[in-house]
């Protein structure tokens, strides 16, 4: 449990002038002294959100980020002394801000900037090759598990949410046409090698990734894939899969029931 020291410490950086007054000196002056620090605070709270979700920051333009996440950072504290783990509510956050009200992009832009932040931390791995799984026989084939990459980051959305946010990456063309239209679109982030991948999805590779993420063998991946879309070319879409990074191992062991 925090002690009432830090428990007013938070306080103050929340806007809560007199918290710390019992422990103060001055005054007035030691007042001011704690607004100094808490903007300088606050600054650097909205400094490393503006690291972490540089595509939101590129859609709305600096000067509106920086009030939104000055707003967010002095109502919420870090949870850990690392930087990089600060902000994990701002997309949540986004999604309720009023003035974000009518760009109903931004919340699901900033859940992707979270995610290639994970993907760009995450462990390293081994690669699944394509001549791994031909080593394999087909029927140890369908019955095993492809394991995801560590690094994987997997969504679909009912809207172009992917397509936004790829051309508002930092260094895309800042005139290139891109629109906000009700058509279905997935995404995957992954980091095979030394920097962050993401690739655009169809239905069927998120239907099959979907079921290797959640732990089914390749066998039923590919049935959810052949319910959906009956002429779909299987080795093909594996194939493309296994060139993408997507997968690290084959697990060849029955789950324990």
């Amino acid at each position: 449990m925090p002690e009432p020291f830090h428990q007013a410490m938070d306080a103050v950086l929340a806007g809560d002038a007199g918290a710390l007054d019992p422990w103060l000196r001055g005054g007035e002056a030691g007042r001011a002294g704690l607004a100094v620090y808490r903007n300088t605070v606050a600054k650097a709270r909205a400094d490393a959100l503006a690291g972490l979700y540089p595509t939101v920051q590129r859609l709305v333009g600096a000067d509106w980020f920086r009030e939104a996440a000055l707003t967010f950072a002095r109502r919420t504290p870090p949870s850990s002394p690392v930087m990089d783990d600060y902000g994990e509510g701002f997309p949540d956050w986004l999604e309720a801000f009023p003035p974000a009200r009518d760009l109903p992009f931004l919340a699901p832009a900033a859940r992707i900037d979270r995610a290639w932040n994970g993907s760009h931390r995450a462990l390293e791995a081994p690669v699944l090759s394509a001549a791994q799984v031909a080593a394999v026989g087909p029927d140890a084939l369908f019955a095993a598990r492809a394991v995801t990459h560590p690094s994987a980051r997997l969504f679909w959305f009912d809207w172009t949410v992917p397509s936004v946010w790829l051309a508002n990456r930092p260094g895309r063309d800042p005139d290139a046409d891109v629109f906000w239209d009700q058509v279905p679109e997935g995404l995957l982030l992954v980091r095979p090698r030394d920097a962050v991948q993401a690739h655009p999805l169809g239905r069927t590779q998120w239907l099959f990734l979907d079921s290797c993420r959640r732990g089914l063998p390749l066998g039923r991946a590919a049935a959810s894939v052949m319910i959906a879309e009956p002429l779909t070319d299987l080795s093909r879409l594996f194939a493309e899969l296994l060139r993408l990074g997507v997968f690290t191992r084959l697990d060849m062991e029955r789950p324990a029931r």
